[in-house]
């Protein structure tokens, strides 16, 4: 009774391996988080999910080392760091039907724990920091997290994604954040790092309307004459032919001599300035007496036709 049992059994299951000889396909849970960002890659740190389907004796959670290597049941220690969840997975099965511990293996990844479960935001912003990332944030969402940029804040912004650190992406702030297209205002991953640089600052100084310094795009450097616009223009007392641009060099200041008379006249090519640059317009001494001669008369001229006056 028992061996025909044994028979019956037997014979069951070779028919459910159907007309071909070969057993029914096995189809492995889903792994939505893999699906949702695949190329996201195993690091020092991260705490793994394994799961071998239908063996959960093989199943694990187990932390990378900073080594890259991950313990596993049965198959040990294993180097998955540098790899996608969808690579490690295909890994562990390799490894489990060369040990012929499986014959159809079928096994998921998740990184169920990230070294850093957030984005460095550093640089030009109000409160630079680690910020998480939970959800979908795009690079405005972390620098707004961030407390927006500073007013020292350039309009060039570096992302040091976690999964290829070699090559950062740089993204060009608009002037209507608004419109940003997908490109430059990608989605932020956790372990990302956010650099806001800092916008350079040109000096212009002397005799010029508005004296002070302003900030330029290190990226977009400007002119001499752009620099002055920003100034306000030269004053009606300034000696033209004798404007200075102060330069800080490796080996120390570089001052260059700069006649605006010929820069205006097109005679001599418009210069680009650099951060750090000061521009001194000295006032001609000429001029500047016969202006005060000229305000004074009117001054004793003014006061003369009041006095007369009935």
């Amino acid at each position: 009774m028992i061996l025909t049992c044994i028979v019956w059994m037997v014979s069951q299951a070779f028919m459910s391996y159907g007309q071909t000889g070969e057993p029914p396909a096995v189809v492995p849970p889903q792994n939505t988080e893999q699906n949702q960002s695949p190329n996201i890659l195993i690091g020092a740190g991260d705490l793994l999910s394994v799961v071998v389907f239908d063996t959960p004796e093989l199943s694990t959670s187990a932390r990378v080392t900073q080594d890259g290597e991950v313990n596993l049941p049965v198959l040990g220690r294993l180097h998955l760091a540098g790899m996608t969840t969808i690579d490690a997975a295909r890994k562990i099965e390799l490894e489990l039907r060369t040990r012929r511990l499986l014959l159809e293996p079928h096994v998921t990844v998740l990184i169920s724990e990230y070294a850093t479960q957030g984005a460095t935001v550093m640089g030009e912003v109000r409160t630079p920091g680690v910020y998480p990332t939970l959800g979908t944030r795009r690079l405005l969402d972390m620098i707004s997290v961030a407390g927006g940029l500073q007013p020292t804040a350039g309009k060039t912004i570096s992302i040091i994604h976690r999964d290829d650190p070699q090559h950062p992406e740089n993204i060009a702030l608009q002037s209507q954040p608004g419109k940003l297209s997908a490109q430059q205002n990608p989605v932020i991953l956790p372990g990302d790092t956010i650099i806001v640089a800092k916008a350079g600052v040109v000096y212009v100084i002397g005799d010029v309307l508005k004296p002070g310094g302003f900030l330029i795009d290190n990226n977009n450097p400007i002119s001499l004459m752009q620099s002055l616009s920003l100034a306000g223009g030269w004053d009606k007392t300034a000696a033209l032919s004798k404007v200075k641009l102060i330069r800080k060099t490796a080996e120390g200041r570089e001052e260059v001599d700069l006649d605006l008379k010929h820069v205006t006249n097109g005679s001599q090519a418009d210069m680009k300035v650099a951060d750090g640059d000061i521009i001194f317009v000295p006032s001609s001494v000429g001029k500047t007496m016969t202006y005060r001669g000229v305000e004074a008369a009117i001054s004793t001229v003014s006061g003369v036709l009041i006095y007369a006056h009935p």
